[in-house]
């Protein structure tokens, strides 16, 4: 019994994990609590395992090297706080009530236009503050209200907004991608790259689904009314800025292009965003009125945010800054809009502060935890119990990215996105990387997964969010003075329900078409008509010892003298002979080609011409 029990120790300790986390242990302390437990069951079966346990008592002086390696000494960690300071900052600057109000006015006369406006919100607010309560908590203050006094059904605006802000999870600079980048022990620059357009694609679903939805129920997304568009029409004026900013651009790239041909359409691009910016400015603050109200508050409330996206990811993505350095320049750019909006103040800096350090002990706390547990489930072996469980999955690379997005799925709904990370992904990366699945592309499928965790009941976070600031109770609307029901939490579950159905879909896509992640290899090399030329002369040799003589000999690597006239023949001992092509440089190095290759000897050696010792060869 005890040798059966040693000699299945790993799958006994994950589901003991299981037991104590369903137990309602906080994670942290569940993951070092079962590495220690079994660390010592597993010193005392081990004589009785076979040989499949592998602890001692002196691997537990590992455990420091194995925190400050792992996690304090983790530059990769750093950009968490700083993403999260930048997101709690950006949020009570109102930097998301300006957006919400812009954008609504701008969609607001077509059906669903308040739905759409959350949408495209919600993916900015991903791409600046990477923080799903955030998102979610502010546009559920703005928007929900909005919503519900003109009309919206409170299943769909509830759905909206809660999965508008789960895009936070991966859209750059999303800090669950920092989490597996780290756990796959890949760039995250690499991973950014490789989430940025399936996050985009995601964003365009959602719109797609409140377009059928417009369609089909018409009455559940009413336009804005007349009387609320307080910013009037003004569409025709903004197309005429957006051109006249998109010749700028051309006019500038081209300019450039002879002096700065790598950058110029980057350099172009930022001046015509400049100057138009400027302009919006002057005609608003003069009152010269050249352009709409409704352009002017656009161009004024959507630059900062896309120049602070910029200045983040763009800096990421050209090389020029690491995304630690990158979210270190966003937290300076959010204090810089919060301080431009007069709302920079102690008690903002302050709670942010509070939140940061909150989430990043969080945070710390459950990677020591795993470190503690991975020690263990590693000295028992189990990385390779799951790596082969695994593996022998029928399908190859595609029924294991299926099995494994099911079990993340399903695991979601009790765990949230930091716990599958640091506990699920390192059990599952060794048999990705077996079978040849790119690290990023399957990264990226474990993100979109994972969205679902903020979704779905019991523990769907998101939900959780909007909950706490949707009315509970009926209310009087400030601006109508009408009496309004209240959100009831089965509007709320049920409007998330059609969003995590697309976003399930969007794990198929991912999977069925790679290219969607794989475009940050960049553009295959192409060796076609490459060319290798060697000049005339050799490689500094020169008289009798010149070409690859002079280098001490191919076929002399223990410090032989080349043979006169450059030849690579070794004598018995050396590389073994040298088969055609690389004994005999040809005409123009240092000597003639001789008429044949020398043949290789027949004793043993390093040969190329013949095996090793103990390789096919006899001694």
């Amino acid at each position: 019994m005890m040798e059966l029990i040693a000699q299945n120790m790993a799958p006994i300790m994950f589901v003991s994990l299981i037991v104590f986390l369903l137990i309602g242990y906080p994670v942290a302390f569940a993951l070092a609590a079962n590495g220690l437990l079994f660390f010592v069951i597993g010193v005392e079966l081990a004589p009785l395992s076979g040989g499949s346990i592998n602890l001692s008592w002196p691997l537990l002086g590992a455990l420091p090297d194995r925190f400050f390696g792992g996690v304090v000494a983790n530059e990769t960690l750093l950009a968490i706080p700083f993403f999260t300071f930048m997101g709690i900052v950006l949020e009570k600057s109102g930097m998301a009530e300006d957006l919400l109000d812009t954008i609504g006015q701008l969609f607001g006369p077509i059906r669903g236009g308040l739905a759409y406006a959350v949408i495209i919100v919600g993916a900015l607010l991903a791409a600046t503050t990477g923080v799903v309560a955030a998102s979610v908590i502010a546009m559920g203050l703005i928007s929900l209200p909005i919503m519900l006094r003109y009309g919206y059904d409170r299943r769909i605006a509830s759905g909206t907004i809660a999965a508008s802000g789960t895009l936070a999870q991966i859209i750059p600079p999303s800090l669950v991608l920092i989490v597996l980048a780290d756990q796959l022990g890949r760039s995250v620059g690499d991973m950014y790259k490789g989430a940025l357009i399936p996050g985009l694609v995601l964003t365009g679903f959602y719109m797609a689904y409140i377009f059928v939805v417009s369609i089909i129920r018409p009455h559940y997304l009413p336009a804005l009314p007349k009387e609320a568009r307080t910013l009037g029409s003004g569409v025709t004026s903004l197309a005429v800025a957006l051109a006249v900013a998109a010749g700028i651009f051309w006019l500038t790239a081209r300019w450039l292009g002879p002096t700065h041909a790598a950058d110029a359409p980057i350099w172009g691009l930022v001046i015509a965003v400049t100057v138009i910016y400027v302009v919006a400015l002057i005609d608003k603050t003069s009152g010269l009125n050249m352009m709409s109200r409704l352009a002017q508050q656009v161009i004024i409330v959507l630059i900062p945010p896309l120049a602070l996206i910029f200045l983040v990811l763009g800096t990421i993505f050209l090389g020029i800054a690491t995304p630690t350095e990158g979210g270190a320049m966003g937290a300076v750019g959010a204090l810089f809009m919060a301080g431009i909006k007069r709302r920079l103040t102690m008690d903002v800096v302050r709670q942010a502060l509070y939140a940061t350090t909150r989430l990043s002990a969080f945070v710390m706390f459950i990677l020591i935890g795993a470190r503690v547990f991975s020690l263990t489930f590693y000295g028992v072996n189990g990385h390779l119990w799951v790596e082969h469980l695994l593996t022998s999955l029928p399908g190859g690379e595609y029924g294991f990215l299926i099995v494994v997005s099911i079990l993340v799925f399903f695991l979601a709904f009790f765990l949230d996105f930091f716990e599958l990370a640091f506990i699920i992904v390192p059990l599952l990366a060794p048999a990705a990387e077996a079978l040849g699945i790119d690290l990023i592309w399957f990264g990226v499928i474990l993100g979109v997964n994972m969205q679902t965790a903020f979704m779905h009941p019991p523990f769907g976070f998101a939900l959780f969010y909007l909950r706490s600031v949707a009315p509970r109770t009926e209310y009087i609307d400030k601006v109508t003075k009408k009496r309004m029901a209240p959100v009831k939490s089965s509007q709320i579950y049920w409007g998330a329900v059609p969003f995590v159905v697309i976003q399930i879909v969007m794990i198929g896509v991912v999977i069925a078409f790679p290219g969607l992640v794989m475009h940050y290899k960049g553009a295959p090399v192409d060796t076609s008509n490459v060319r290798l030329e060697i000049p005339a002369g050799g490689l500094g040799g020169s008289g009798g010892t010149g070409g690859f003589g002079s280098l001490g000999g191919l076929g002399s690597p223990f410090g032989q003298q080349a043979p006169a006239g450059g030849g690579t023949a070794a004598p018995s001992g050396g590389l073994g002979g040298t088969p055609p092509g690389l004994g005999s440089p040809p005409p123009g190095l240092g000597a003639p080609a001789p008429a044949a290759p020398q043949p290789a000897p027949s004793s043993g050696g390093l040969g190329l011409g013949g095996p090793p010792p103990g390789l096919g060869g006899s001694n």
